[in-house]
């Protein structure tokens, strides 16, 4: 099990490094648009579907890496203060309760979706734009899967209190690095 949970988070970590660089991608993009646009008064429909591109890789496919590590935005006016034993309760309950539904109803509803745009290898509706819309809308399944399987992953090492790698809030007190 300890060895599937590994193979998991190594491939999360790996799609969430790669979907990282989109940021610089996405950045770089702008740039280029903005400065055909308003210095040469060119467009390219291109450049800017490339922003929108970029932006949808980064959040839908470094979900995962941010879950594993703790990084995900958490609401927290009293889990801070609780002890260790109660946070691990509560992320166990939110991990499979609220976590894998959520990823399995977007599962089921976008495997359906993104097989279509396959079906049909859906393109931009914009001249000159990106012809690769059904690799953009596959990036809704494999959050859907890589999130679920990172909570599954997650709330097993918390449920066996995995002493290798501890499952912390961010900037907790007790928290050790897990960079």
């Amino acid at each position: 099990m300890k060895a599937i949970i590994e193979k998991i988070e190594t491939a999360n970590k790996a799609i969430g490094v790669v979907a990282s660089w989109c940021a610089l991608a996405m950045m770089l993009f702008q740039m280029i648009a903005v400065l055909l646009r308003y210095v040469f008064s060119y467009g390219l429909i291109t450049f800017q579907e490339a922003v929108v591109y970029c932006h949808a890789i980064l959040f839908m496919l470094g979900a995962a890496y941010v879950l594993q590590l703790n990084e995900h935005v958490r609401v927290d006016v009293i889990y801070a203060n609780l002890g260790r034993t109660t946070r691990r309760r509560i992320d166990i309950i939110a991990l499979v309760f609220f976590v894998l539904p959520v990823a399995a109803v977007i599962a089921w509803f976008g495997l359906p979706y993104v097989a279509r745009s396959w079906a049909t290898l859906e393109a931009s509706r914009q001249s000159g734009g990106i012809p690769a819309i059904f690799l953009l809308k596959t990036t809704i399944v494999v959050f859907a899967m890589s999130v679920g399987l990172q909570a599954i992953c997650t709330a097993a090492r918390l449920f066996n209190n995995d002493a290798d790698r501890p499952w912390q809030p961010a900037g907790s007190d007790d928290t050790e690095n897990h960079g």
